[in-house]
């Protein structure tokens, strides 16, 4: 033990000797671990929420009895299955608005809910009569009160006028959930004996075969261990979790740089530790202590810059999640210690996998070997062959990925190899280029350039790499995100049709805001639209009502029609279907679908394919007349308006004073798009901040590699500064290497991000949402970004190359008095 300790306070003399080598090595660990962390607490803050609302009350983690028509049922349906020994509990859902928000009313019935209905939020015996008793209670989340700006105690009233019993906030309860009895939801929601659901437990014998009770009327629905919030959410997460993945492993470039050069520096140390009777497994052993504890040390301040990391990108993250999903996602952050351990844990092993092959190599070479500065680079034409085999391997599974993977994972799959081929490669390609320069040079000093490019490449080519990954991330996701944007623009022109749309609080509201609005000489025509729910071969599918109108005809983003589409949707036997459920239910046009009805099936002739970006429903646009024919009970509360431009202020004034109607009822069309482009520059928020922090991890990289490889440089620097060179003149040269290697690296990333975009618009998007984008390149884009990357790589020359500028003339004159 005492040996150990004194070989340890020998290795850790070196870095007390070579600070800056020590600053980078942490920075590298610290830069990995937080964004890593960082991207983990987003997804792990998301998923609590998602496990909170599946299990609220029983959610899809509890198996259900539903009617075959997703519609509500009579409640002697409950009576009849708890007398035949079933032991379910009925469950009332639907919407409310309170304070103009709308949020989601819950009715139960604590008496006979099932003890195993999962980890929902349990009401205590003491609280029961309190919430059964008159008045009741209103269970609310902290974030949906403050949402609602109610406080504890108070008894909202509801839009139909109906107040709430007084609410009282329950922590576990998942936010836009209001949970009250069964009885008062069924008065709230105007829905009296109704049911939507029963939660089944578990029986203690076994009950009549559920046929022989209520017939045909309930259908058994199983639990789900994953819901249907979690799969519309992995891409999201994934995406996520791949650019905080790519983000450390750029940071591992930076240690695996710090540590290889620290090892090259130390092995006269080793050496002379090795002759003074340390074995070489105890040598080993103690580098691997030392980096453990650099590694502890770096994971924890790591952990804590993470959690500011994901406490500033998590209200975007929230808002992307509620604009795209509808998902509820807390804006306040909370920590289990799994994430802390989790964070300690991949530091670590981080910081031992970027130095498995300095430890790896300092096993098997001679010891002599170890005192002669040059043993690193004399293998490394060897390492550039078994990279490029490797690469060519990586790029053969990127392609049996693309051709047999059917799965968001293979999608992602194929990127990653696609990149990773592409960086282990890059040696290569640069090694060609810079021979190429050096056989077409003439002159000494050009053919010295050239050659001593291709002698520093080796303690480059990680930084270069992560340059690579870095740019050619940000060139496929930068024209991902600038296509989607001009398509989404286009998109939204097109459904926004109407100038002024209105949403009343119920049916009764409706007629009356109708009635009004024929008086008006200034409402050009009056669109009525409509919403309806079905289940459609096992999947949820929203139906649209569509109104027969010539702005429909004109504007609608269809995709792909039959003939005298829009004529034969006004009788009500056929429909468009949007672009993400014709992947789903594998239907084309000419096809047809049944959609179970209250009144019987609805056979449907599909007509038309649309685009649906950024709906994560499946949806069929049907004639709105039709769809409140076979669903009675749509609410009718959905109306648009064509009104003449400079006549929309004075109508909106008119329609909130008559019916007093909030901003949320009532909105022009350049005000729906200006919240809907809103949410969609948010949802990309995340993705543009990541894209910076990566590009600067390679910056960092970057520079780090030049200042580890600063004092390395000096042998091959001073002849050239003894034969008249000046020390700026050289530390010009030096930049312009760096700055072409970066150049050559940077235009080499353009179409491999060229072609990270073609696979998340043609495979990720698609096998992600079901719907696929055109495919645009941005020539100025990609000049800014190839721009952005030489200014980083010019940011981190400069320290390096200012130090050589500045260096004494007797630290290059040393280099003459030392053994090499």
């Amino acid at each position: 033990m005492r040996r150990a300790l004194w070989i340890l306070a020998v290795l850790l003399s070196h870095w007390r000797r070579h600070k800056m080598q020590f600053a980078t090595l942490l920075i590298g660990l610290i830069a990995a671990t937080a964004l890593w962390s960082g991207v983990q607490a987003i997804n792990q803050q998301a998923r609590n929420a998602y496990d909170r609302a599946a299990a609220t009350f029983g959610g899809v983690r509890t198996a259900t009895l539903v009617a075959p028509d997703a519609a509500t049922f009579s409640q002697g349906l409950f009576v009849k299955l708890r007398r035949a020994g079933w032991p379910v509990s009925p469950v009332l859902e639907g919407r409310v608005q309170v304070n103009g928000r709308s949020v989601r009313l819950l009715g139960i019935e604590p008496v006979t809910m099932p003890a195993d209905v999962g980890n929902a939020p349990r009401l205590g015996a003491s609280d029961l009569s309190s919430f059964v008793a008159p008045p009741g209670q209103t269970l609310v989340a902290r974030e949906t009160l403050a949402d609602m700006q109610e406080q504890e105690g108070a008894a909202p009233p509801i839009s139909s006028g109906a107040k709430l019993p007084p609410l009282r906030v329950l922590p576990q309860l998942v936010p836009d959930v209001l949970v009250v009895d069964i009885g008062v939801a069924q008065r709230l929601l105007n829905k009296p004996d109704q049911v939507s659901r029963l939660l089944i437990g578990k029986a203690k014998g076994r009950p009549a075969p559920l046929a022989s009770i209520v017939g045909g009327q309930l259908q058994r629905v199983e639990p789900n261990a994953e819901t249907e919030l979690e799969r519309l959410t992995d891409s999201f997460h994934l995406n996520l979790t791949a650019f905080g993945l790519l983000s450390f492993f750029v940071g591992l470039f930076i240690v695996n740089s710090a540590v290889g050069l620290a090892f090259e520096q130390r092995l006269p140390m080793l050496r002379t530790l090795r002759a003074c009777g340390a074995s070489a497994r105890l040598v080993n052993t103690v580098l691997v202590i030392e980096l453990v504890a650099l590694a502890l040390a770096a994971g924890l301040i790591g952990l804590v810059c993470g959690y500011f990391i994901a406490a500033a990108l998590l209200p975007d993250v929230a808002a992307s999640l509620r604009g795209l999903y509808g998902a509820q996602i807390p804006g306040q952050l909370t920590l289990r210690s799994e994430w802390w351990l989790a964070g300690i844990g991949i530091s670590i092993a981080g910081a031992l996998v970027a130095a498995a092959t300095s430890l790896i190599k300092a096993i098997r070479m001679p010891v002599l070997a170890t005192a002669q500065p040059r043993a690193w680079q004399q293998r490394q034409r060897r390492w550039l062959i078994l990279q490029s085999l490797a690469a060519c391997a990586v790029f053969a599974v990127a392609l049996l990925l693309l051709h047999y993977g059917q799965s968001l994972i293979a999608g992602f799959g194929v990127l990653a190899a696609l990149m990773l081929g592409a960086a282990l490669i890059l040696p290569a390609f640069l090694e060609i280029i810079l021979l190429i320069g050096q056989r077409w040079s003439r002159g000494p000093l050009a053919l010295w350039f050239w050659a001593d490019s291709r002698q520093q490449l080796s303690g480059l080519s990680l930084a270069l790499m992560a340059l690579l990954l870095a740019l050619a991330v940000n060139v496929g996701v930068s024209t991902m995100v600038e296509t989607f944007s001009r398509t989404f623009l286009g998109w939204l022109n097109g459904r926004l049709a109407a100038d002024v749309y209105i949403s009343a609080s119920d049916n009764s509201q409706g007629v009356a805001i109708r009635n009004w609005l024929k008086e008006r000489s200034d409402v050009q025509a009056i669109l009525s639209g409509a919403r309806a729910e079905a289940q459609v071969q096992g999947q949820p599918v929203e139906l649209l009502g569509l109104p027969d109108h010539v702005l429909y005809r004109e504007r609608w983003p269809l995709l792909e029609t039959a003939p005298r589409a829009w004529t034969r949707l006004v009788p009500g036997n056929a429909a468009f279907i949007s672009e993400q459920l014709s992947r789903r239910l594998n239907v084309r046009v000419g096809d047809v679908i049944e959609v179970p009805a209250p009144g019987g099936t609805w056979e449907l002739d599909i007509v038309g394919i649309y685009a649906d970006y950024g709906n994560p429903k499946g949806q069929l646009a049907v004639n709105v007349a039709a769809l409140i024919r076979h669903f009675p009970q749509t609410p009718q509360t959905r109306i648009g308006l064509i009104v003449a431009k400079q006549d929309i202020p004075g109508l909106i004034a008119a329609l909130q004073k008559q019916f007093a109607l909030d901003d949320r009822s009532v909105a022009d069309q350049a005000t729906v798009k200006a919240e809907s482009i809103r949410i969609f520059n948010r949802t990309f928020a995340v993705t543009s901040a990541l894209n910076a922090f990566t590009l600067g991890v390679a910056g960092i990289a970057l520079l780090t590699s030049l200042l580890t490889l600063a004092n390395s440089r000096l042998p091959q620097l001073a002849p050239l500064w003894a034969i008249g060179l000046t020390r700026p003149r050289l530390a010009a040269i030096e930049l312009t290497k760096t700055l072409s290697v970066a150049l050559f690296t940077s235009l080499l990333a353009v179409p491999l991000g060229l072609l990270v975009a073609w696979c998340l618009i043609a495979i990720v998007n698609v096998k992600a949402f079901g719907w696929r984008l055109p495919f645009h390149v941005f020539p100025l884009q990609l000049v800014e970004l190839v721009a952005v990357a030489l200014i980083a790589s010019l940011l981190a020359a400069l320290l390096p190359m200012a130090r050589l500028a500045r260096m004494q003339p007797a630290s290059l004159v040393k280099v003459f008095a030392n053994e090499r």
